[in-house]
C-alpha cells in the first residue's frame, strides 16, 4: 500500500554557485555507490523516498522542500550522462519541456546497448500515466525522470503539483518491485495525505485490469488513508526533525571523540573537524543501510540550505569534500584504495560512537555557532554571503550530549 508525506512545493530556481557543487558531490556519490555496490544499488537507491531526500540534503538544498526533486535530478543527469559509457547508468527527462523528450533519449540509448527501445519508452509512458490518470489525488504531474542502467533495470522519480494547497507528491517507481504496472506498483509515494483518493492501481483493484488504457472506464476499487511520513511546512530545522542521537554521534566523531580505531582518521590527514562532519553524512549517504535515513533533515548538516536553514552553505567546506571523495575515488581506481576505504569507515565509526552516545539538549546552540562560524567557512544563501558577527562569542565547539 503506498504511503503520503508533505513536500511543500517551492518556486525559484537554485543558484548557480550551489548548482555546480551539487553536480560534482552528487556525481562523486554516485561513482562511489557503483564502485562498491555496483549499479544496480543506485537504481535501488534512487527509488527509495527517504534516501533521495538524505542525497537532496547532503548535497545542500532546502531540507524539505519540492525543489529537492527537480534540483537532484537535474544535477545528476548533468554529473551522470557524460560518463554513462563507463558507470552503466543513463539518466532520461526533467522537468517540463525535458520531461518530453524522455522517449527519445531512450531510443536513443537503446540503439548504443542493445537495450529493447519500445518496451523502454511504453515504461516511460505508462508510469506517468498511472501516476497522472489512476491516481486522481489531485496532483498534477510537471517533472519525470527515468534512470536507466545498461542492464535493463530502472527507476522512476516523478512529481505532481497542487497549486490550490501549495503542496507537491512525488512517486518513485522501481523495475524490480513490482509485477504490474497497474497493481500497486510504486516503491513509494512522497507527499501529503489528502484524504481518501481514487487509485486503481492498489492489489485490491479489480483484477481484470489488463493495462493502462482500460483504467478509463473503471470504478474507483479502493480508498486510501495510510500516513507513514509527513515533512512538515516549517523552514528550520528543529530537534524533533532530526534523530539526535545520531547527528551527535557524528559531531562527536569530528569533534570530540578519539576512536578506537583511529587508523582510519589518519588516512584523511588535512581534513580539519568541520570537513570531517560533512565527510561523515557524505559516507553515511553512500554506504548507510535504508533505516539510516529515517531523518533526512540530520543531512543538512553536512552543507546547509540554501535558504539559510539549517545554516548558510558553507562553500570551503563542501568543495574541500569534493576534493576529497574525487581524490578517493581517482587514487582507487590506480589501486590505492586506503583514503577510499577511510571514508567508508567515518560511517561506521559514527555508528560505533552513537550506540552509548546521549544526547543533550543543545541542539539549538550547535545550529547558532554553524551561523556564527558561518563566514569562516564562505557561507552563502540566495540572499547573500555570510557576513562575520559583530561580537562573536568565543568558546569550544559546543557538544551535542
Amino acid at each position: 500500500m503506498p504511503s503520503y508525506a508533505d513536500l511543500p512545493l517551492h518556486y525559484g530556481q537554485v543558484p548557480a554557485w550551489l548548482y555546480k557543487r551539487m553536480s560534482l558531490l552528487g556525481g562523486a556519490i554516485v561513482e562511489a555507490i557503483v564502485t562498491d555496490y555496483g549499479k544496480t544499488e543506485v537504481i535501488k537507491r534512487l527509488s527509495d523516498p527517504c534516501w533521495f531526500q538524505a542525497l537532496g540534503c547532503v548535497l545542500g538544498m532546502d531540507w524539505h522542500s519540492s525543489g529537492i526533486t527537480t534540483s537532484v535530478m537535474g544535477a545528476l543527469k548533468k554529473a551522470i550522462n557524460p560518463h554513462s559509457r563507463e558507470l552503466g547508468i543513463y539518466i532520461c527527462g526533467g522537468k517540463g519541456k525535458y520531461s518530453k523528450q524522455t522517449p527519445a533519449e531512450l531510443r536513443a540509448i537503446a540503439d548504443k546497448t542493445g537495450l529493447p527501445g519500445e518496451q523502454l519508452v511504453y515504461s516511460s509512458k505508462v508510469t506517468a500515466k498511472v501516476d497522472n490518470t489512476a491516481i486522481q489525488d489531485g496532483f498534477q504531474l510537471y517533472l519525470h525522470s527515468f534512470i536507466l542502467s545498461d542492464d535493463g533495470e530502472w527507476a522512476v522519480v516523478q512529481q505532481g503539483m497542487n497549486d490550490a494547497n501549495g503542496l507537491a507528491r512525488r512517486y518513485h517507481w522501481h523495475s524490480k518491485s513490482f509485477e504490474s504496472y497497474t497493481q500497486s506498483p510504486h516503491t513509494f509515494i512522497y507527499g501529503k495525505n489528502q484524504g481518501l483518493i481514487l487509485n486503481l492501481t492498489d492489489k485490491a483493484a479489480d483484477p481484470t485490469q489488463h493495462g493502462i488504457l482500460n483504467l478509463t472506464g473503471e470504478k474507483p476499487a479502493h480508498l486510501l488513508q495510510e500516513i507513514k511520513l509527513i515533512m512538515p511546512s516549517h523552514h528550520d530545522v528543529r530537534a524533533e526533525d532530526v534523530n539526535l542521537k545520531r547527528l551527535g554521534s557524528v559531531l562527536a566523531l569530528a569533534y570530540d571523540t578519539k576512536p578506537a580505531d583511529f587508523e582510519a582518521l589518519l588516512m584523511l590527514e588535512g581534513v580539519g573537524p568541520r570537513t570531517l562532519q560533512s565527510l561523515t553524512l557524505v559516507s553515511e549517504v553512500i554506504h548507510g543501510t535504508p533505516s539510516r535515513f529515517e531523518d533526512p533533515a540530520r543531512y543538512s548538516f553536512a552543507h546547509g540550505g540554501k535558504d539559510g536553514h539549517p545554516f548558510p552553505v558553507p562553500l570551503k567546506i563542501y568543495d574541500n569534500t569534493i576534493q576529497t571523495l574525487k581524490e578517493a575515488l581517482d587514487k582507487a581506481k590506480v589501486g590505492a584504495s586506503e583514503k577510499k576505504d577511510a571514508i567508508r569507515k567515518l560511517s561506521q565509526l559514527s555508528q560505533q560512537i552513537e550506540k552509548d552516545f546521549e544526547p543533550n539538549t543543545n541542539f539549538d546552540k550547535v545550529i547558532e555557532r554553524e551561523r556564527q562560524d558561518s563566514w569562516k567557512y564562505g557561507g552563502r544563501t540566495v540572499f547573500g554571503k555570510a557576513t562575520k558577527p559583530a561580537d562573536p562569542k568565543s568558546g569550544e565547539q559546543l557538544k551535542l550530549f
